[in-house]
């Protein structure tokens, strides 16, 4: 017979008045084996330890616990009723901490956890959906939290924490030492014309051919982004654009140019977005581009910077 089955006990409540102690992860491993395979013999065979250190260590237990976990019998062991709803409690801590470890190293390896992800209304989500997808094959088990910011926004988001990366259109003129921006390969800009607008046949425009027009984009230098740009370009080509009755800054603007009340330069990535009664036309003129970039605490997340180099390599493929 395997243990010595003695306990010192308290003559009023027959528990050991000494136990306080926490049971060790390694001990309710040999409980749980002793009980699965009925007896020491098997279980120190199992566990590859001495019989008489699984012994002493399932005597420690019970001890610790201040009850008996085994009834000794001759050819092996079967569970008091107090052991076997001890045995319930504790059967999924082995499991339960294996996935721990498992989430754990998945989560440093980059690959669970949530991506805390930000865009500009210029960047489009569906423009984004290829870099996603491969994000999540990179990492299966990972969540991605999307919302729409403006760039501004972005970085004091990302600066205090409360993101994880935010892809913004460059100018933006607020800047924070708490972050980082990584430019990326700069986009074709386009015109967006109602169906039925005279250019709306045409291979191409010219940013000075729309001197005439009436924009439904945002047009000041006041703003950064998209705005700045379509500005500045206007600016260089020694007009100042002429605003519509009804202008957005926002996706909206697709809106408005359907309805006919005015064309709005947009991005390349942009033409995602579609539209019905939108004709997009490309804009000749050299400098007619603009940039997308990346805003990353300086110490990103795995998951952030997975999400990152794989945009980078997109945006250069």
């Amino acid at each position: 017979m395997c243990g010595s089955g003695r306990y010192k006990t308290n003559t009023k409540s027959g528990l050991n008045p000494s136990h306080s102690g926490m049971p060790s992860f390694r001990q309710i491993h040999y409980f749980l084996t002793v009980a699965d395979l009925g007896g020491f013999t098997q279980a120190a065979a199992a566990l590859f330890i001495a019989q008489s250190a699984l012994s002493k260590q399932i005597a420690q237990l019970e001890d610790e616990l201040g009850f008996p976990l085994f009834e000794r019998e001759p050819r092996g062991v079967r569970l008091t009723p107090a052991g076997a709803a001890y045995r319930d409690r504790v059967i999924s801590i082995p499991n339960t901490l294996a996935r721990a470890a498992e989430e754990g190293l998945q989560l440093a390896r980059g690959a669970a956890g949530i991506l805390r992800l930000l865009h500009s209304s210029t960047i489009p989500a569906s423009s984004l959906m290829p870099v996603l997808d491969r994000f999540m094959e990179a990492c299966p088990k990972a969540r991605v939290d999307l919302d729409r910011a403006s760039s501004e926004k972005q970085v004091s988001e990302v600066a205090n924490g409360n993101a994880d990366v935010g892809v913004i259109r460059l100018p933006v003129l607020r800047r924070d030492a708490r972050v980082r921006f990584v430019e990326l390969a700069a986009e074709r800009l386009w015109v967006a014309l109602p169906d039925d607008h005279p250019f709306a046949k045409q291979g191409s425009a010219t940013v000075a051919s729309l001197q005439n027009e009436l924009f439904v984009s945002a047009v000041y230098r006041e703003r950064g982004g998209l705005a700045r740009v379509v500005t500045d370009l206007c600016l260089k080509r020694n007009f100042v654009p002429n605003t519509a009755r009804i202008v957005s800054p926002k996706t909206s603007m697709l809106n408005l140019v359907a309805a006919r009340r005015g064309v709005a330069i947009v991005p390349e990535r942009m033409r995602t977005l579609g539209g019905r009664g939108i004709t997009y036309v490309p804009l000749s003129d050299e400098d007619a581009r603009s940039s997308c970039a990346l805003v990353l605490p300086l110490q990103p997340t795995l998951l952030g910077q997975t999400f990152a180099d794989i945009l980078i390599q997109d945006s250069c493929s």
